[in-house]
């Protein structure tokens, strides 16, 4: 009896095979968080760049990863986890936390939405920043978060230095933040800002990015 087409049969024992080794499932496991660079992940497992290279062409071959470039510096790559992934899988670690701050450039979009979608996801508090915030939020980040009936606070951006605390768990969702914010710990979303192009579609696709990243990671943070 046939349960599945032969194709997706194959896919699936291509997925399985690369999560086997234990260097690939270390790497899952982080993507799982977030978003990392080469290099960053050559950092965090200890690998030399050849061997990393490796591992990383076998999971974008088996369909777990994908790669796109910084929006900030052009010659730098994230990888991400690919949509489903993992369904059928179980996640790694749960992470304690007693606040998720969630940080951008301007403060004014991505992070703003973030820690609105996460307060209707998680019991965990969060809050927002920004690295240079604007004087006020984006019009399109509130006309995109009414069309998907989210509350958008009618609060001003906030600077980093002033909403920071030690116990945060900290998400940069922009990558000029993350590139700037270079000694500071936690995890990355590469999200591409909806303000370069300003257009509804470029709103609506960050907020699907960050909704579908903040239900993958919601139940894995409990509070501290």
């Amino acid at each position: 009896m046939k349960i599945e087409p032969a194709s997706d049969f194959e896919a699936r024992v291509a997925r399985h095979a690369a999560l086997a080794d234990p260097a690939r499932l270390r790497i899952v496991d982080l993507l799982t968080l977030g978003d990392f660079s080469p290099t960053e992940l050559q950092a965090e497992l200890g690998m030399s760049s050849n061997l990393l290279s490796h591992h990383l062409k076998t999971l974008e071959d088996a369909g777990l990863a994908t790669r796109h470039r910084s929006e900030a510096d052009r010659r730098r790559s994230y990888l991400r986890l690919a949509p489903g992934a993992l369904d059928g899988l179980v996640f790694g670690a749960v992470h304690g936390a007693q606040r998720v701050l969630f940080v951008c450039t301007r403060n004014s979009a991505r992070s703003q939405l973030a820690a609105a979608l996460w307060r209707q996801a998680s019991t965990v508090p969060s809050a927002s920043a920004g690295t240079h915030p604007a004087d006020r939020i984006a019009p399109g980040a509130v006309d995109a978060a009414r069309r998907h009936g989210l509350h958008l606070p009618a609060v001003a951006p906030q600077a980093l230095d002033d909403v920071a605390s030690d116990a945060d768990f900290v998400v940069t969702v922009c990558d000029n933040a993350h590139e700037e914010l270079t000694g500071l710990t936690g995890i990355h979303w590469s999200i591409p800002d909806p303000l370069r192009l300003g257009t509804k579609d470029a709103f609506d696709a960050a907020f699907a990015d960050i909704a579908s990243r903040v239900t993958d990671l919601a139940p894995r943070i409990t509070a501290a």
